[in-house]
């Protein structure tokens, strides 16, 4: 029995149930964030009528590789200029085109309860995805299984501020590569609830990906409700490829959401500038936007992105520098100048360890993301190393973080402004409010109170064992381990899901190297 729930049935034992009742943990899923605080927007309008500009001058007139024969058929019939495996896209053409995005659309959860608007003013916060090691939860760094990807999704279903449980978050390497695409998606539909991401690692494994929802959902419901997200990488600068592109498409048969996400490191695949590298990446996303139409007229699509700067040192890409901060600001402008909902990632770490490094880059990235107005917020919770490592300690405390980043940006709350004024007559002056009723009432909604951070004296967090954050979050997760309560799938569907796996299995060769085949 979980603690929330051990907490409800001892509702009538009086106010110090009550008061357990409000600080018991809560599993909840929080609603989709609808944002009310002011948006940081650095351009003005003839700075975004500039990069608009230049991007349509980079499309009219550079052009951006498709390697791909289908999709330049398309381009062709689309009416774009095609000369080799060049596209040059004429600006009316992308204008048209990208009218027909949904501004905004709802996410069906197979929990209906879990499902989420995104687009305008809504967000959601999806954990990280991709990592090829993990630091686990005796803080150890090593390969990931199938079994960590569960571990992650369970966490993932149990932290309230995260909206899905994502798919890959560390790759399971007990299973061969040309089949893994089956796996980690039973395990993100299998371990949560929420709604999840689907796997885009080649064209037929996206088609996997699609059955395996039409499985769930129901093919008829798919094709009129999003309920999963593809991501689609371009190669920077200006590349859209063969692999992504038949990816994107095999989305868009069934109607589901890509987010089409250039690779940017600045610097190296992007002019040394962020005004010119905002303008190329918005040139290469509009691209890829504009395909998405092609291919469904009316499909969901999101302008996406991944920012890092590049040290002219090392080579490496950098995480939480000012750069990266601006342009947010700017994406987030350029998407709402075409109305179209955007993603970007969130709390991401180049430290080796959850360290100071770690929090500060992590929370340089969220603070600017709020701001910026993202709506898919990706990689939110488990970053590290550039994304060589999800963390477990690192989770539990990013997925905190953003609940706190969720209680900031709803804005603040007037509802019981009467009720707490009238309390400051009953105190008056020289007293304190820590027993008044009011306070007794709305101290856990009025602050919030992070359960990660240790805000005790010195003396106290001495005498409990001093202990530090990563331990702190590593024994917290743990705790949810152990509390978790699988959210059980239809017994059919759960057959028929692992009866479609089997036979795929079978179909497809389990040698590593023949993986791009499929």
């Amino acid at each position: 029995m979980t603690e929330q729930a051990t907490a409800t049935r001892s509702r009538s034992g009086g106010r110090h149930a009550r008061r357990a009742l409000r600080t018991a943990p809560k599993f909840d899923m929080l609603p989709g964030l609808t944002r009310n605080i002011p948006l940081c927007e650095v351009m003005d309008a003839s700075q975004v009528e500039k990069i608009d500009n230049a991007s349509m001058d980079i499309l009219e007139n550079v052009g951006v590789q498709f390697r791909d024969p289908i999709a330049l058929e398309d381009w062709k019939r689309a009416g774009a200029k095609v000369d080799g495996e060049l596209v040059y896209l004429d600006r009316g053409l992308v204008r048209e085109l990208i009218k027909t995005i949904p501004s905004d659309f709802t996410y069906h959860a197979r929990d209906p309860k879990k499902n989420v608007r995104l687009g305008g003013k809504n967000s959601i916060f999806v954990p990280m995805t991709g990592a090829p090691f993990l630091r686990d939860l005796d803080d150890v760094r090593r390969n990931p299984l199938l079994e960590d990807l569960a571990m992650f999704h369970k966490l993932a279903h149990m932290m309230p501020a995260l909206h899905s449980s994502a798919h890959h978050i560390v790759e399971p390497y007990d299973h061969p590569i040309s089949q893994r695409h089956l796996r980690i998606t039973y395990s993100s539909m299998k371990y949560s609830d929420k709604t999840f991401m689907g796997m885009t690692t080649s064209p037929k494994n996206a088609e996997d990906v699609m059955d395996m929802c039409a499985i769930l959902f129901g093919e008829d419901f798919i094709m009129n409700n999003p309920v999963t997200t593809g991501n689609c990488n371009g190669n920077s600068p200006l590349v859209w490829d063969e692999t992504m592109l038949g990816a994107m498409r095999a989305f868009g048969k069934r109607r589901q959401p890509v987010l089409c996400s250039p690779f940017v490191l600045g610097g190296a695949n992007t002019p040394a500038s962020v005004a010119a590298s905002v303008a190329q990446l918005n040139a290469e996303a509009l691209s890829a936007l504009a395909y998405t139409q092609v291919c469904n007229p009316g499909t969901p699509a999101i302008y996406g992105h991944y920012l890092s700067t590049v040290s002219m040192k090392s080579g490496a890409p950098m995480a939480g520098t000012p750069e990266i901060s601006l342009m947010n600001f700017m994406i987030g402008q350029m998407a709402r100048y075409y109305d179209v909902p955007w993603r970007t990632s969130n709390t991401l770490g180049g430290a080796k360890t959850f360290d100071a490094q770690a929090g500060y880059e992590s929370a340089t990235t969220l603070s600017a993301v709020m701001h910026a107005g993202a709506n898919y917020i990706w990689h939110s919770a488990g970053w590290n190393e550039a994304g060589m490592h999800c963390s477990v300690a690192k989770f539990i405390v990013d997925a905190e973080q953003c609940a706190m980043a969720y209680r900031m940006a709803e804005g603040p709350k007037w509802d019981d402004f009467d009720q707490a004024i009238a309390a400051v007559p009953d105190v008056g002056p020289g007293g304190h409010y820590l027993g008044h009723p009011h306070t007794q009432e709305n101290f856990q909604q009025a602050f919030f109170m992070p359960e990660m951070f240790d805000n005790n004296s010195i003396e106290q967090w001495q005498a409990e064992g001093g202990i530090e954050i990563t331990e702190r979050a590593l024994t917290h997760a743990k705790k949810l381990l152990a509390e978790y309560q699988e959210p059980k799938l239809d017994e059919a569907k759960n057959e028929e899901l692992l009866d479609y796996i089997a036979r795929r299995e079978r179909e497809i060769p389990a040698a590593d190297e023949l993986n791009q085949d499929y």
